[in-house]
């Protein structure tokens, strides 16, 4: 089902308008159930339309409308429903559809041993989970093993799952306000990279000398006993770290004895242009979890990959799951970085993200609403402004324009309350990137200052 955007009130007018001109008995009956179902919660309910079919960059609803889907909750690399991926699967039912956790099989050990090799540096060594919140549980646990310390620093405003652990390091503050009581402790927040001169691409030594990243290793310093810094590679919102800042911090944890884990559930396997996005920034983590497009827009899987050296837990459980060596969510992820590796994704990626932000900085960098355009890869956004010399937050604009969208059939998310975040499938066509571009494009040139 397509939800509501990110920071957007339940029944703002731009969504009531859009409610009403869809009334249409089947999508209202759907509709209804679904709010009568299921537990209600920010970013999910209520929910907008409905999903009757999803294939390649398409979703459709049960009233035969159509959308380019810019959004997939960062599962659909590959588009929906590939056909390799659907064939990998329906033969490894067929062959084996499940194996206890004690015992081994092929196809799971093959895709440990292939992240492994595609992952740089030292990072050999694999533990699959059914999501990324539980990876990253995992991976803060390695931490506090390896160091033997149990605070962090991480990033107000970032992601990194829904669990008591994630939720902690976390600092999204819909999955941090309702929690009655402490989260884990020693869970130290510093502001993210998106000063102004590091949105604007002005960071760097002459200018605010890369402060946001010596706070990292100011907060490393007085703490004294951080076991990791943990943190996504490049901002979902988005927001591309300044030149120099992963670098400062790597060398910063190096000093001081913490680890470096990144985040890559959502930019990871070639969606920023790299497969994955810390690569564009010249460090290697000591552990990158991975997560969402594993599994091909279809399966559930994600994987903890760590350098070989933190393989130190063998006395004690990290993570024990039901399914972490389910052969066919394997299947499924082996497939996805085959198709990844045969189809040229990752240059892909590149060329046509690089396209985009070109072609959407000619039609409207200069429009009075937009405050920037940025991104790496098919992962960019419009940020969308009251002014350009307040830079206020255009809310209430950015949500017109979403919706105004979402009737020429394209739909997307919207981000920090203002940001229209473009995520399309590394697969799309580009006669269908020119088409959704030209939605936007169309949309934004309706506002006026």
């Amino acid at each position: 089902m397509i939800t509501h955007t990110e920071g957007e009130s339940n029944t703002s007018e731009a969504r009531a308008e859009w409610a009403a001109r869809h009334p249409d008995a089947v999508t209202r009956e759907l509709l209804e159930r679904d709010a009568g179902a299921f537990l209600h919660q920010s970013l999910s309910s209520p929910c907008l339309s409905t999903i009757a079919k999803a294939e390649g960059i398409w979703i459709e609803d049960t009233s035969g409308r159509r959308y380019m889907d810019f959004h997939g909750n960062s599962v659909h690399h590959i588009g929906y429903g590939h056909p390799r991926v659907v064939a990998a699967i329906k033969a490894q039912l067929d062959a084996l559809s499940f194996s206890p956790r004690r015992f081994t099989n092929e196809v799971s050990v093959e895709l440990a041993e292939t992240l492994g090799a595609l992952a740089p540096g030292d990072l050999g060594k694999v533990l699959f989970t059914t999501g990324g919140s539980d990876a990253n549980e995992v991976a803060l646990r390695i931490a506090r093993a390896a160091t033997g310390r149990f605070k962090t620093i991480s990033f107000w405003d970032a992601f990194h799952g829904a669990g008591f652990g994630a939720s902690s390091v976390g600092g999204e503050a819909t999955f941090r306000s309702h929690i009655a009581g402490p989260l884990l402790p020693g869970a130290e927040h510093v502001a993210p990279f998106n000063c102004y001169r590091c949105a604007y691409g002005h960071a760097g030594p002459d200018t605010c000398g890369l402060a946001c990243a010596k706070m990292v290793e100011y907060v490393l310093e007085r703490e004294g006993d951080v076991a990791a810094v943990i943190a996504e590679p490049m901002r979902a919102v988005p927001v591309v770290p300044p030149p120099g800042f992963w670098k400062v911090v790597r060398e910063a944890c190096n000093r001081h004895g913490a680890l470096l884990i990144m985040d890559e559930i959502p930019t990871g396997l070639g969606k920023t242009g790299a497969m994955f996005a810390f690569e564009h920034d010249g460090v290697i983590p000591d552990i990158v979890t991975l997560g969402k497009a594993l599994g091909g827009g279809i399966l559930p899987i994600a994987a903890v990959v760590a350098r070989r050296d933190l393989d130190i837990c063998g006395d004690f459980a990290i993570g024990h799951y039901t399914h972490e060596k389910n052969p066919v969510t394997a299947r499924a992820a082996l497939e996805t970085l085959a198709v990844i590796r045969d189809e040229g994704l990752v240059d892909r990626a590149a060329k046509l993200g690089a396209y985009a932000l070109d072609r959407l900085r000619e039609a409207v960098g200069d429009h009075p609403l937009v405050g920037d355009i940025r991104g790496r890869g098919l992962m960019f956004g419009v940020e969308i402004v009251e002014d350009r010399k307040s830079r206020a937050p255009g809310r209430a604009t950015a949500e017109r324009i979403y919706y105004r969208c979402l009737e020429a059939g394209l739909s997307f998310k919207i981000s920090a309350g203002c940001v229209l975040t473009l995520s399309p499938p590394l697969t799309i066509p580009k006669d269908d990137l020119d088409r959704a571009l030209g939605i936007v494009t169309t949309a934004i040139r309706s506002e006026t200052a």
